[in-house]
Parts: C-alpha cells; structure tokens; sequence
C-alpha cells in the first residue's frame, strides 16, 4: 500500500464520457478537506486516450494525488469496482460515476461523521439529480430527516441494501469491502449491493440527510459491452431484461448472504423492493402493453406479486406514463423534504 494513508480514496470507474471527467475532478480538489486521493480505473472504452490525457493532466496539478490504471481488458461494472477497491488504499471508498459531481464540503461532512462512528462501515448518502446543468435540479433523494445510524447486522443492511443502487456517493470502508471481494455477482451490476450486505453484516451504517453528490439526469448507460454483460445489456438503454437481471441479482445476492453468513433477510428486502419499486420500471412505462404486462409477470414471480404496493406502481405508472409519476414523485419529495414511508423503514 501507499505510505501515508488517506481518509478517502475518491474511486472513479471510467468508461467513456471523457467530456464529463474535468468537471468531476474540479468538485473533488474544490473540497475544502484535502485528506483524500483519486483512483481512476479506466475499463478499455473507446475514449480511453481522452481520459488519459485528462488524468495526466490533473496529476501533473496535483501531483501525488491522482492514480491511473488502465483495465488490460473490459471488466464491465461490477469487476471494476471491484478492480477500484483492491486498487484504493484510503480508508474509506467514496465511489463517484464518471459523469456526476460531488457537492461543496461532502467529504469535510463525511469525515466528521466518519470521527464520531469510527466502527461505521457505510455512510448512507442522500443525493440529487440534475438536468444539463448542476443548477436544475430535479430532485432530491433523502432517506430521513436527520442522521441516523443503524446497527450492525439485520437492521443496516434492510435500510441499505436496496438503496446502494446509485453508486455515486457510495461511501464504504476500503477493507471490508477489499475482504468481501467475490466475482460471483460479475454481470448483475449491483456489486456494491454484495458488499453492502457483507460489510454491514458486522459494521454499523450511518445516514446523512446531507446532499453529498449531483447525479447527471438522462445519461444513456454503456454496460453490455464486457464478456459478463454481453447477451444480457444493450448499450444505450435498459431493456425489460436488464432490469429483470438486475433485480434478480440483487435477490441472488441475499439468497448467498444467507448461506454463507446465516442473514435471512430475503423477505425483508423483497418487502422493501415492492414498496419502493417505481425506480425499477420507470424507463419501462412506454413499452406496449403487452410487453409491459409480461415484465410485470415476471417480477411478480420473483416473490413481488404479493405485496400490493408493486401491484399499485406498475398500475399507476403505466396510466400516468413517467413524466406525470416523475412530477407527483419530485412534488411528495419536496414536501416531506424526504423521501415517503412505507412498510419497516422507521
């Protein structure tokens, strides 16, 4: 490992939008808390020369602070975030996607409550997204109203699992997460859900209702192009099958937290998923009727079918279409200032 280990490792999985690179790297040396470094794994895209060069160009400014890797191959997004955490040696991992910005004084605030739960293995963002520029927002996302931390075990992980899917933001102990390492979920891309769920198995998490990181709204998705992926990812958009691939792996991910670490949390989780589940079929709402009720069918296979909740999203979102469900969803936001409750969340 490096000498003189830093707090963060600020762990960057680039894959093109090479445009976007020098704003992300602007919002982290802006941080008024200089006890961190950069990690960058570049996953052999097309625009890997551009990003190059940018992080050259960074490193030269901020000498010692930025390290480059290049993949020899297309890992695809779960090997490469498993390929950032082996690669990052501060203590915690404050994953950023390559096309979002981190918010003025997050890891200053991190840090501090990282200071008081000095055993907390998760630190549960909120989060906002933006359209076009950091000056639209288009909502935020937040969990509670204030901060709040969640014991070790099955309590932390039912709050977190589910709601780890955005990895900007991801905040976890670089160890635990290095420990947990595993291929198993390679092609589920919900990695950082399997080590959500192994690292909280013996370590606290602690929410923030502080906005940490701006999320680029609308951005077309690049997975699909790895040997995992491929067959099951178009590049460019999620197919009905790419979010039945990603549910089903973030299912599979709690069925092996239960062999091998003796958490049944599978009812709980699946409980949680179906009572927030607009998320997973909000880019699926113009699809023909037809098809729109057979991916219906097939998550209520999946152990949804009983909770009414899913029945009421997958309703209600076809009928309003996402822009109508986006607008009620943005309004109950900014009124609660949080996001609604249902079910165990307390």
């Amino acid at each position: 490992m490096r000498q003189n280990r830093k707090k963060f490792s600020i762990c960057i999985p680039a894959y093109n939008r090479a445009r976007y690179l020098p704003s992300l790297l602007d919002s982290a040396f802006a941080q008024d808390y200089k006890n961190f470094d950069i990690v960058i794994c570049e996953d052999r895209s097309p625009e890997r020369d551009q990003i190059a060069a940018i992080a050259t160009s960074y490193a030269r400014r901020f000498p010692g602070t930025i390290f480059y890797y290049e993949n020899d191959s297309n890992l695809g997004y779960d090997a490469n975030i498993r390929n950032l955490v082996d690669k990052a040696t501060g203590e915690y991992c404050f994953f950023m996607g390559n096309d979002d910005l981190m918010c003025s004084g997050a890891l200053a605030h991190v840090a501090d409550i990282i200071s008081r739960h000095d055993s907390a293995g998760l630190v549960l963002k909120s989060y906002a997204w933006f359209d076009n520029s950091p000056e639209h927002i288009n909502q935020e996302v937040r969990y509670f109203n204030d901060q709040r931390v969640f014991a070790a075990g099955r309590e932390a992980i039912t709050i977190c699992f589910r709601r780890s899917g955005v990895i900007s933001g991801y905040i976890v102990h670089r160890d635990k997460a290095h420990a947990a390492a595993t291929d198993k979920f390679d092609g589920t891309l919900v990695y950082q859900m399997h080590l959500t769920a192994h690292v909280l198995a013996d370590s606290c998490a602690v929410f923030t209702p502080k906005v940490l990181v701006l999320c680029r709204n609308g951005e077309p998705p690049e997975f699909g192009r790895s040997d995992r992926e491929k067959g099951k990812y178009v590049p460019g958009y999620y197919t009905p099958q790419a979010r039945l691939n990603m549910v089903g792996g973030a299912l599979a991910i709690l069925r092996e937290l239960k062999e091998s670490k003796n958490i049944d949390l599978i009812e709980e989780v699946t409980r949680d998923y179906a009572n927030y589940f607009y998320p997973c079929i909000r880019d699926q709402l113009r699809l023909p009727l037809r098809t729109f009720v057979s991916l219906y069918r097939s998550f209520g296979k999946m152990g949804f079918n009983k909770y009414p909740m899913f029945h009421l999203y997958f309703a209600a979102g076809y009928v309003l279409g996402q822009n109508n469900f986006d607008t009620i969803t943005r309004t109950i936001r900014n009124f609660l200032g949080r996001s609604p409750r249902f079910g165990a969340l307390r």
